[in-house]
């Protein structure tokens, strides 16, 4: 079977009746045109069966209108809430998102960059898998595409721009809140110490259990995927405990809701004989029975600062790295 030709934006154009200058101004998201005009030309496009070519245009124009945005899975709600932040920031200038997702593997993680650089997009806001140096994406910048790092840090965080939340503090306010409740042996359950993320939340356990005089407890702290079945590994395992404790601190609201689950199972009253802290203030925090008490770390602010950023990089921002850390705030619910 003889292949069909691409149709071209000329043929679009003729079809329904304009200028060629005008149908590309139309596929590029003109608002200087008509309505009338505008529903003719597209009308024409769906009848012929055109695509836009948009890599062709960037290297005609010398300007991406595609930017980047790699994460570490989309089944988290949290980051499912970042690209909304991420879309509402760039749809308004008219860019188009190419999302990928490296289930915090490495190998993933650079193919997709090179990925990035095949479809020349314009720049690539990401949230590094654990471990990443600044070497790991080093050649984007060389290339000329502007990086921002978001959420997690990379080995060398003065390297880059990089919008995120303040871990620490938001840890402190965790526990503060928790030991304000009358609570001494205190959980930190869920994540793993290669990520920058987790350490950040232990130190602010840490510092804010040493501020009060108490001791830290090696057993009370308890690594684990960052899933519910974790969450549900995690208290199982201090629940066993010869002193377990009576409040935790989770890595984040999945890895909470998963304890959640697990203090059901065992017969304890969530928010009357055991209390609990989520991080990030996802939607179903407030949704759940009993709600959950959360670290809110504003994950659309990060999504709109990172967009708004990498944005500035584009049109030319030549001042060193920024750093825009959020200060998080506790959200008081049932839990």
């Amino acid at each position: 079977m003889k292949k069909r030709s691409r149709v071209t934006l000329q043929q679009v154009a003729q079809h329904a009746g304009v200028s060629r200058a005008t149908a590309s101004l139309i596929v590029r998201g003109s608002e200087s045109i008509s309505k009338e005009t505008k529903e003719k030309v597209l009308q024409s496009m769906k009848e012929l069966g055109y695509v836009y070519d948009r890599i062709a245009a960037n290297l005609r124009s010398q300007h991406s209108s595609t930017v980047g945005f790699i994460i570490s899975e989309i089944g988290n709600p949290f980051f499912s809430e970042v690209l909304v932040g991420v879309h509402k920031a760039l749809d308004k200038e008219g860019y188009t998102v190419i999302l990928g997702t490296t289930f915090d593997l490495m190998a993933k993680q650079q193919a997709l960059l090179s990925t990035m650089l095949e479809y020349r997009v314009g720049g690539v806001i990401i949230s590094p898998i654990p471990g990443t140096s600044h070497e790991d994406i080093e050649r984007l910048e060389q290339l000329g595409m502007p990086v921002v790092i978001a959420t997690r840090e990379t080995t060398f965080p003065e390297k880059f721009d990089y919008v995120g939340v303040d871990n620490v503090l938001g840890g402190k306010l965790a526990i503060q809140h928790l030991i304000e409740k009358g609570h001494r042996r205190i959980a930190f359950l869920g994540g793993t110490n290669d990520s920058s993320v987790w350490r950040d939340r232990m130190r602010g356990y840490m510092d804010a259990l040493v501020e009060a005089g108490f001791e830290v407890d090696p057993a009370l702290l308890v690594e684990t995927p960052v899933s519910r079945k974790g969450g549900m590994d995690a208290i199982k395992q201090v629940l066993s405990l010869p002193q377990p404790p009576t409040a935790a601190f989770c890595y984040n609201d999945i890895v909470a809701l998963g304890v959640m689950s697990g203090l059901k199972d065992a017969g304890i009253h969530i928010g009357q004989e055991f209390n609990l802290v989520g991080f990030d203030n996802i939607q179903e925090a407030s949704m759940v029975t009993p709600s959950l008490t959360t670290v809110d770390a504003f994950p659309h602010a990060i999504g709109e600062y990172a967009s708004d950023l990498l944005h500035q990089r584009m049109m030319g921002l030549s001042e060193g790295p920024k750093r825009i850390i959020l200060k998080p705030e506790l959200i008081v619910r049932e839990s």
